[in-house]
Formats: C-alpha cells, structure tokens, sequence
C-alpha cells in the first residue's frame, strides 16, 4: 500500500518543535516512526519563508538550512507559501480598563497571518488523489480548514485519509480538531515528544553543494 504524507510545516512546528532543542527534524525519520508499516511514496511539506525581524536577524538563515537539510531526503518535496504582515490595534490581555464604562485598553501589534499554505496542501492532497498517487494519504496537521478536503477525498473517492496531531505530549493545553477527527479514516491524537527527540538529522549533512550542520544556536 502507497502512502503519501503531507506535512503542515507550522502547525508540526508551533505545536511539537518550537520551545525545544528538537527543530532540526528528520522528516523522513518521523514518517518512518509514526507509520511503521506504511510504504512511503512521497512526502509533501508546506511551509512559509520567514522574516528578519531585530529581535531574530538569523530566522531566514537558520530556516534556510532546514530546508536544505530536508532537501536531502529524496522522496520530500517543499511547498512554500508566504507570510504577510501588518500593524492592528487589539485589545490588551488580560483586559486592562481605564474607565469600567468604556471598552478595554488596546495596544497595536504586529500582526503575522500565514497564507497558502493550507490551501496548497488541500490542492496537493486532492490533486495526487485524482491522478491515483497513493493508496493511502496521511496529513500532519491540527488545521480544521483541512476537513474538507480530506472528507470529499475519503467519502467521494473511497480513499484512506489519517490525521496526525502534531501537538505533543509536552503540551497539555493541546486540543483535538473534532471536524478532522470526524472527517480522518483514523487519527492519532498526539506525537509523543520522545518520538521527536529521537527522530533528529545527524549534527552534520552533505549535499551536492558539500557539507553543511546543524545551526550552532536555535
């Protein structure tokens, strides 16, 4: 049975990696570990291009060196969407009142939406269903702007679609998507964190353009 996977690269990294020393993930490792019996044709990641910003001048370069490591995995293919920014005045939490009879404080922030990215998993997911590329599909994702896709897939063309919950179990406040758990064929609820740590790249790759390792500082 062919199985395809596709990769949500934002959710998998705010919910399981970010916080930890685990960012410099092998893909292909994870996949092999979550799905032990699975034949992996092709795994799909989806991502955006990070920003400098002056707090972190080194994001780009750093991501840059992830996606070249994952380049390294020959059956991985990335997928970039974009991310766009802009200045919006929200109010302050914990709500902060000047005046109980008016609305509470608000303070301007920088607002980071990611676009694209969801939608390119959809199209990817629904266009390998189409041309029959897998048997199976599993999605890494706890994005329930996926539900659809994965239900026209499932009930539409008999298709197996499971989900996998990128949060991990170091993070309590996680919750389970009830519309891709309803749509999924199977879902798994969690990444345990160890699976992470023992799913890592070696500290140093090589490539056509010559050796390259792992980000000193992350």
């Amino acid at each position: 049975m062919s199985t395809n996977v596709y990769i949500d690269g934002m959710n998998l990294y705010h919910r399981a990696v970010k916080g930890t020393p685990y960012k410099w993930l092998d893909l292909a490792a994870l996949c092999t570990t979550l799905l032990p019996k699975a034949k992996i044709n092709k795994i799909r990641y989806f991502t955006a291009r990070v920003d400098a910003l002056p707090h972190d001048m080194q994001a780009p370069d750093r991501q840059d060196i992830y996606l070249r490591a994952l380049r390294t995995i020959s059956n991985l293919t990335i997928h970039e969407g974009r991310f766009a920014f802009w200045p919006a005045l929200l109010p302050q939490f914990p709500l902060a009142y000047l005046n109980k009879a008016k609305p509470p404080q608000s303070v301007q922030v920088l607002r980071a939406i990611e676009k694209r990215s969801d939608v390119n998993l959809a199209t990817y997911l629904l266009m390998d269903c189409f041309d029959n590329d897998f048997d199976e599909a599993v999605v890494i994702s706890n994005d329930s702007d996926l539900a659809l896709p994965i239900q026209m897939v499932t009930a539409k063309f008999g298709k197996t679609v499971g989900v996998i919950n990128p949060n991990s179990n170091r993070r309590e406040s996680g919750k389970v998507n009830k519309e891709l758990e309803r749509a999924a064929s199977s879902y798994m609820r969690m990444i345990n964190i160890k699976v992470i740590a023992n799913c890592q790249f070696p500290g140093e790759l090589t490539d056509s353009q010559g050796k390259f390792s792992k980000p000193a500082t992350w």
